[in-house]
């Protein structure tokens, strides 16, 4: 079986081993972890003829610089708008690309977005925890973090020649700063004049993230006596209030429980796209009702699908694209009746 091993020359923090999520261990107090873009993962993998819950690797705005020791491996970067540099030639942010023995691939951050994910032509080589490979990075759980020195392995590797070029960036996949929430399930725990301004105020974001949760700047949100409610389950993309009244938005690696009252739950869709802002960025909250929000996240996934489908179509030669768009199949019948054929091609 093909193998291919790279090694990482240059690495910064949050780089790590995902794949889909690890799911149903939340009751058992275990993070659901996965890619803080799911959109964009899946992408990388499903350019390449992946699953789309296979392993890549995610890499923070810290970025990442490998070098192809030993075999050949076709590879796909997608998520942020990231700077991506293979063997000496720029490349789009969103491509596919081929390493061979020697090749040098940078990643690093670019125009816009906080998250890129470099996925393999083959299964990378990581141990799995509790069903998943995805890292848990708070407690180092799962496929594990990368960093300088690091060995990848590439099992099975293969080279799809045909996947090679750049990938259109969907909008669906771009940065959201008007955030779609939900209001509760704790609005009665705040101060009567908060939600207003909950809505009404610009926030932004800060360098306090991590893969567990974003701190936000803004209006202070002034709490009732609401810290002594009982844990409870929580979820991606709640918006919880601590006791100085400063908000934080959940994210992929976010507890199971906790006891702050949240004020607000983003749209999932809208969770993927508001991970990929930067820090100092603005944001701002608009409030839908729960039957809006299933309509809205029904047209988010339609489009997600008809983006991910799009990538998902090999490309093949030049001749096969033309003819699914039935563009030359004249010109071929054409060919075909002068070389003396009988059929159209």
């Amino acid at each position: 079986m093909a193998e291919a091993r790279l090694r990482v020359t240059a690495c910064g923090p949050l780089v790590s081993y995902q794949d889909r999520g690890r799911f149903g261990s939340m009751r058992f107090g275990v993070p659901a972890s996965g890619p803080m873009d799911r959109l964009a993962h899946a992408v990388a993998q499903l350019a390449l003829g992946q699953p789309a819950q296979a392993t890549a690797i995610e890499v923070s705005l810290g970025g990442i610089t490998l070098v192809c020791d030993a075999g050949e491996v076709t590879c796909c970067v997608a998520g942020g708008g990231f700077q991506v540099v293979h063997a000496g030639e720029s490349a789009g942010p969103w491509c596919v690309r081929t390493l061979r023995a020697g090749d040098v691939l940078s990643i690093r951050p670019g125009r816009w977005g906080s998250w890129a994910y470099l996925a393999f032509c083959g299964e990378l080589a990581c141990t799995p925890w509790a069903g998943s490979t995805s890292t848990h990075t708070t407690s180092g759980l799962g496929g594990g973090a990368l960093a300088a020195g690091a060995s990848i392995v590439v099992h099975g590797a293969r080279v799809e020649v045909a996947r090679e070029g750049a990938l259109t960036v969907p909008d669906v996949a771009l940065p959201r700063q008007r955030a779609r929430v939900v209001l509760g399930p704790q609005t009665a725990q705040f101060m009567p004049d908060v939600l207003a301004a909950f809505l009404r105020e610009p926030f932004a974001t800060t360098s306090a993230s991590d893969r567990m949760g974003m701190r936000l700047a803004g209006p202070r949100l002034a709490l009732r006596d609401a810290l002594s409610i009982p844990s409870e389950p929580i979820v991606r993309g709640a918006v919880q209030v601590a006791g100085d009244g400063v908000a934080s938005i959940l994210l992929a690696d976010h507890q199971t429980t906790g006891g702050y009252p949240k004020i607000a739950t983003l749209l999932s869709a809208d969770t993927d796209r508001v991970a990929q802002l930067r820090p100092q960025m603005p944001l701002n909250f608009e409030a839908v009702t729960p039957d809006q929000a299933i309509r809205l996240a029904r047209a988010d996934a339609a489009a997600r699908q008809q983006a991910l489908a799009a990538v998902a179509c090999q490309p093949g030669s030049l001749a096969d694209r033309l003819l699914r768009e039935n563009l030359i199949s004249g010109v071929l019948w054409g060919l075909d009746q002068a070389d003396g054929a009988q059929t159209p091609a």
